[in-house]
């Protein structure tokens, strides 16, 4: 009997243009090795490519491909050398009447055929099952295994293709990268029919290609939700980063009818955090993406929709509807509205950062980058406690790692634990009162120039990998006047907007604002984007969780 494909979807193709000679063949694979693979034939030479296209882009694996020797327009011996560059590991088998075995024995050199066979092959238990044994054996053996996940196809230095990539690695999606410049990569974009002008392509695991896909289209086809179930909620929280997560998992918990809407992919900042060691509860430390996943999965065990990639552009009041707009021109609406947009790191106002951006210049960890930092220079731009915890693990692969520091040194925003771990670090070093003046290179970055901030004097430096975390920008203008903020745009609440006493303009309840309340009733603030709040992760956390608590408050009072 046949032993069990590596994979379920494992193919056996044949190819004959004689329908009866094809259903022949077809009718002994799967007597035998039906049981373990799927038997798929085809009556001409362009069929069968069109459908081995189909199988790479779905990811399913090809063992064994039998083809006959004459047929019309597309010879076997033709055929097998163009699915040698779809399928480069899958034994090839020819079929031939006696009178053609010179030209099978010439295709052994052409194509590099395993096998040939001479039609009849009756019967079919001397002539053909023991020929296809010890190809499925050997091909078992090799190293063409299945690809289950979604696959991203594009250019090394690309900041879209770094974009897709962070975007699927950020919601947990697994993935596999080729790039063009690898023959894998070449066969995928040849069989999606695209060239390498239009890229990243990426291939979701049923196979479907994408072109250069934006964020929603992609959060979709890969299976992220990002379509509300619903038109009005209990509660709507915007913003998927510790304090949107605590929020979301705290209402749906007690009872809210939640859904947590997220731009990007949840976990804000913290998310992308390679360990987080001063948390609650986690003595070892737990990086970013395990806390973000196991609080995301939280959420939704207690019922909270979370949806991705939704850019929320405005937030209304009609009545006691709280309403918020998508940037498609689509709305839901809500009792109450938590606020947990978060921040984001301010962009390095150097000359050819811009340019540069996803080619060797990074803005937040870009964890996926950090296995190619191996061997190299990294230079990281920023003194707080996000810098610090990049720095420690990029210094695990790269050669060396220089945190760039405007201040004397780490003491004014890095926790201490992380500046003790630094200055134990061998590779890792702090240079002090130090900023990029410019960066340099083609198509990725090759060169920083470094100025001292008191001196003045400048040094160029030879660099591949630049990191930056320098200061905390809210993600808050889509808000306008909507809910009062300060001069720097962190939204105002509870007691910072009754400071002179009163409560402000255009509030009409008889009580002040609840503590983490806007200027709007009823829409709450958490996180990094209130003015004044601690940014740690932690205090994140709590917030949504006391937000929610007020939100109760604020429903019943309503």
């Amino acid at each position: 009997m046949a032993q069990a494909a590596d994979a379920a979807r494992t193919v056996i193709m044949t190819v004959d243009d004689d329908p009866g000679v094809s259903r022949a063949v077809a009718r002994d694979l799967r007597r035998r090795y039906g049981a373990s693979y799927r038997i798929v034939r085809a009556e001409s030479g362009e069929s069968a490519l069109e459908a081995l296209r189909e199988l790479k882009l779905r990811g399913d694996l090809v063992a064994v491909i039998l083809a006959d020797y004459r047929m019309p327009q597309m010879n076997g011996i033709e055929f097998l050398e163009q699915a040698l560059d779809v399928y480069p590991g899958a034994r090839r088998v020819l079929l031939t009447a006696y009178a053609d075995t010179n030209a099978a024995i010439d295709a052994i050199n052409v194509v590099d055929l395993d096998h040939y066979l001479l039609k009849p092959w009756d019967p079919p238990e001397e002539k053909l099952y023991p020929v296809l044994d010890d190809l499925l054996d050997s091909w078992r053996c090799s190293a063409y295994k299945p690809v289950p996940a979604t696959k991203v196809v594009g250019h090394r230095w690309s900041a879209r293709s770094s974009d897709v990539r962070e975007f699927l690695a950020r919601n947990q999606v697994p993935y596999r990268w080729y790039s063009v410049e690898e023959p894998e990569g070449r066969r995928l974009l040849a069989a999606a029919g695209v060239d390498d002008q239009r890229l990243p392509l990426v291939i979701t695991p049923d196979g479907t290609p994408l072109v250069e896909p934006e964020a929603p289209e992609l959060a979709a086809r890969v299976g992220l939700a990002t379509t509300p179930t619903a038109d009005f909620y209990d509660l709507v929280v915007i913003g998927g980063g510790p304090a949107g997560l605590g929020a979301a998992v705290y209402g749906a918990s007690e009872g809210l009818r939640t859904v947590l809407v997220e731009r990007a992919a949840t976990g804000g900042q913290a998310g992308q955090s390679s360990r987080i060691e001063n948390y609650l509860g986690f003595p070892d430390g737990v990086s970013g993406a395990q806390l973000t996943d196991r609080a995301r999965r939280q959420a939704a065990k207690f019922g909270a929709e979370v949806l991705t990639a939704r850019e929320v552009t405005a937030l209304e009041v009609n009545g006691a509807a709280r309403v918020v707009r998508f940037a498609d021109g689509s709305a839901i609406a809500a009792h109450s509205v938590i606020l947990a947009t978060g921040v984001q790191y301010r962009q390095l106002d150097a000359a050819g950062c811009l340019d540069l951006t996803g080619c060797g210049v990074f803005y937040g960890s870009a964890l996926t980058e950090a296995t190619s930092c191996q061997g190299h220079d990294v230079y990281i731009v920023g003194g707080a406690n996000s810098a610090g915890q990049a720095a420690m693990y990029l210094s695990r692969f790269a050669k060396s790692v220089t945190l760039l520091v405007r201040g004397a040194d780490l003491s004014a925003s890095m926790s201490y634990y992380l500046i003790q771990q630094i200055n134990e670090a061998p590779n890792i070093s702090v240079r002090s009162h130090t900023v990029v003046d410019s960066a340099h290179g083609t198509d990725r970055l090759e060169r920083l120039t470094l100025r001292h901030s008191t001196s003045g004097e400048t040094e160029s430096v030879e660099a591949q990998w630049m990191f930056v975390f320098i200061g905390a920008a809210p993600l808050t203008d889509w808000l306008g006047d909507t809910v009062l903020r300060d001069g720097r745009g962190f939204i105002l609440a509870g007691p910072d907007l009754t400071a002179d006493g009163r409560p402000p303009t255009a509030w009409e309840l008889d009580r002040p604002p609840y503590h983490l309340e806007t200027s709007v009733p009823g829409v709450f603030v958490a996180g990094d984007a209130r003015a004044e709040s601690a940014k740690r992760v932690a205090s994140a956390v709590g917030e949504g969780a006391m937000a929610v608590m007020l939100v109760h408050r604020y429903l019943e009072q309503s």
